[in-house]
């Protein structure tokens, strides 16, 4: 008893975490199916939901921001978020570099309201002496992007650390000049990773309430913004809806990617493995 205790304890306690975990994401796509707006008893299967979701033009509204305020965040996130892990990992002395990278960490350990107040109180103090800018898209995206950098900058710069500088260094003594070294031999080794980092800042981006409320201004609500305005008035399965629609998109988004770096991970082992095999040829015929 104890043995058979031992070896399915494990995969018993992760059945327990998921169902822990995806369970109420389940019953929440159930009901956006339900034909009337109880969300005690399933009464019949019906798409009236999703057909009132797209005639919602909050939501419509909200989701089409959300998407563009995401992608922007994103790439900027990636970008940024590159240039400061190379910063980081590649020069380890220079002047400010310890206040630099507080700096860029301080967003990680930072709670989210801090952050969107002391935003807010920053773009109002420059719109006051400039009279720009106005707070809208373009102030939610810079809040965004401040948090989303250092996610993406954590991500990038682990994969920096396990890289091997002998590539880079093979590449110079064969006169390649930093720029070239950085673009044809280190962008590439760290292209997944600027991918992940570009990932998880959309997803941050698309899901936050927080800074978004600080920052946003008349007229202007991200989808989780007005999601979470409706689910304060009530209930609203047209909320289910939406969020099932999410959910699937982010899933298939998730399963495509996992595809694609287990393609790109076997196609470089067999390149590595090939390149080892031709090394090995080229030994032995000396």
């Amino acid at each position: 008893m104890k043995q058979l205790l031992e070896k399915h304890f494990g995969k018993a306690w992760m059945v327990l975490v998921f169902a822990f975990l995806y369970t109420p994401l389940l019953f929440m796509m159930l009901f956006s199916f339900n034909s009337t707006r109880q969300d005690a008893n399933f009464t019949g299967f019906s798409l009236r939901w999703y057909d009132a979701l797209t005639r919602d033009t909050k939501i419509v509204e909200g989701f089409w921001l959300s998407l563009k305020v995401a992608a922007v965040t994103g790439v900027l996130s990636a970008v940024l978020g590159t240039f400061a892990a190379f910063v980081l990992v590649r020069y380890r002395r220079f002047l400010g570099r310890t206040i630099f990278s507080g700096m860029v960490n301080a967003p990680l350990v930072m709670p989210e309201v801090v952050i969107g107040l002391s935003l807010l109180l920053l773009m109002v103090g420059v719109q006051n002496l400039f009279g720009w800018p106005e707070r809208g898209m373009l102030t939610i995206i810079l809040g965004h992007t401040l948090l989303g950098m250092a996610y993406g900058m954590v991500v990038i710069q682990s994969r920096l650390l396990e890289m091997n500088r002998s590539i880079e260094e093979a590449a110079m003594d064969l006169g390649a000049r930093p720029m070239q070294v950085f673009f044809l031999v280190t962008l590439p080794n760290i292209a997944q990773a600027i991918l992940a980092a570009f990932l998880l800042s959309f997803t941050l981006s698309f899901d936050d309430v927080v800074i978004s409320e600080f920052l946003s201004g008349p007229g202007v609500s991200t989808l989780p913004q007005v999601i979470f305005g409706y689910a304060r008035r009530g209930i609203n399965p047209t909320i289910y809806a939406a969020a099932t629609l999410l959910i699937v998109t982010v899933t298939i988004v998730i399963v495509g990617y996992s595809i694609w770096v287990a393609r790109q991970t076997r196609k470089r082992e067999r390149e590595i493995a090939a390149a080892t095999r031709a090394e090995l040829v080229a030994l032995s015929a000396r």
